[in-house]
Order: C-alpha cells, then sequence, then structure tokens
C-alpha cells in the first residue's frame, strides 16, 4: 500500500513539471493535458492540480477558463523585461551586501568561486549542466546573501523562477561551450575582485552587466528554436 502522503505527491509533481517545462519538454502555449500528465508523472489528479496551480502562481502555467492549463508564452519583450529587472534588484542588493556583510559573507564567496572554478568530471551534458547550473546558484546567492534582508532575497527568488525558463536557454549555449565558459571564468574571477575590495560602485556596474550578457545569446537561440 502506497504511504505517500499526499502532500509530497504534489510536492513531487511540482518540480518534475517544473523542470520539465524549464527544459522545453513542454513548449511555450502547449496545452498540458491531464491525462498525459497522468501518464508521464504516474500521478492523480489531485497532486497534478496542485502543481499546476501553483506553477500559475509562478507565471510559468496559464489557466484557461474552464479548458485547463496552458505552459505560459515567452517573448523576447518579457525575455528583456526580467533580466533588466533582475540585472537592477541584483545591482542593489550586493552594494546592500558591501556595506554590510562581514569576514564570514566574504569567506563564503570566496569558497563558493573556488567550487565553481574547478574542473569537474562529469558522465553527461545534462549532468554537467546541473552540477555547474547549482554552483553558479549558489555562487550569485553567496554574494548577495550579506544584504541580511529575508524580504529583498524573497524577491529576488520570484524573479528568479520566472526567468528560469530563458536561463536554461543560455545554460545549453554556454555551460557546453568550453570558450563561453571561460569568459564566464574570468567574469567571475573579475566580480570577486571588486567585491572583495568593498568598490561598490564599480562592483554593483559589473554586476548589472555581468547578468545581462545572457540576453543576446537567449535571444538567438529563442529565434533559433521558433520561440521568438
Amino acid at each position: 500500500m502506497d504511504t505517500t502522503p499526499r502532500q509530497n505527491l504534489g510536492i513531487s509533481a511540482y518540480h518534475w513539471l517544473k523542470r520539465d517545462i524549464i527544459r522545453n519538454v513542454f513548449r511555450p502555449g502547449e496545452k498540458l493535458l491531464m491525462s498525459r500528465l497522468k501518464e508521464r508523472y504516474d500521478l492523480g489528479v489531485g497532486p497534478l492540480r496542485e502543481a499546476l496551480s501553483q506553477l500559475v502562481a509562478e507565471r510559468l502555467v496559464v489557466a484557461i477558463s474552464q479548458r485547463g492549463y496552458r505552459v505560459a508564452p515567452m517573448s523576447l519583450a518579457e525575455l528583456a523585461d526580467l533580466y533588466d529587472a533582475r540585472a537592477q534588484l541584483e545591482g542593489l542588493l550586493l552594494g546592500l551586501a558591501i556595506e554590510r556583510g562581514d569576514d564570514a559573507w566574504e569567506a563564503e564567496i570566496l569558497a563558493r568561486a573556488h567550487t565553481l572554478a574547478k574542473v569537474m568530471e562529469v558522465n553527461t551534458p545534462e549532468e554537467l549542466l546541473d552540477v555547474w547550473d547549482a554552483r553558479h546558484k549558489a555562487f550569485h546567492t553567496a554574494i548577495v546573501g550579506g544584504c541580511r534582508s529575508p524580504h529583498l532575497l524573497q524577491v529576488r527568488d520570484k524573479l528568479f523562477d520566472q526567468v528560469e525558463r530563458y536561463r536554461h536557454l543560455w545554460l545549453r549555449e554556454t555551460v557546453l561551450s568550453e570558450e563561453a565558459l571561460e569568459r564566464k571564468r574570468q567574469e567571475h574571477a573579475a566580480l570577486v575582485e571588486v567585491i572583495l575590495a568593498r568598490d561598490a560602485p564599480r562592483a554593483t556596474r559589473m554586476m548589472r552587466d555581468h547578468l545581462m550578457t545572457p540576453v543576446p545569446i537567449i535571444t538567438e537561440a529563442m529565434k533559433r528554436q521558433g520561440l521568438a
């Protein structure tokens, strides 16, 4: 007898479905048929509806009145707005972190930067994407962690959820290219140097520029894949 709590099933459905939307298994605008979702995830209607409701709140899914759900559309206009909002917020958080961060904050940045820069032995391109992305997120989270504002960090998390589909297009173009990955390593090293020098104006400017570099790459990927 399956004793898995209903809540855990809903959480699992949410994570699996969100991952598949981010990875373009379900394309923008595609109708999410309950029969297909039940078969793919081996779950009942209840947990799937819970997952879909949460993804509607995150703007990854659109509810159609009396007609089910569709994957939210993607657009170049949304891409530009999301990345600009993220870059502006990250610059603000970094400025606060430089003002408020202590020695432990600096040490955490150095540790995360070191882990990210290390060459990793992985078995598949998908594994490389997952490992690098996790370390990259941890690096940027360590940087802004010094702002000491749980509410601002919560806003950052919500914005990150909305940008994730676009980010994944950039990840595939960047992480699987050694040349592009080396450029990222250099950008990260330069960022760390300026942050630890506590040069807030220069660091915030560099951070905003750094976070906007994916936009042209994602734009080309969207056009190539018929998403724009």
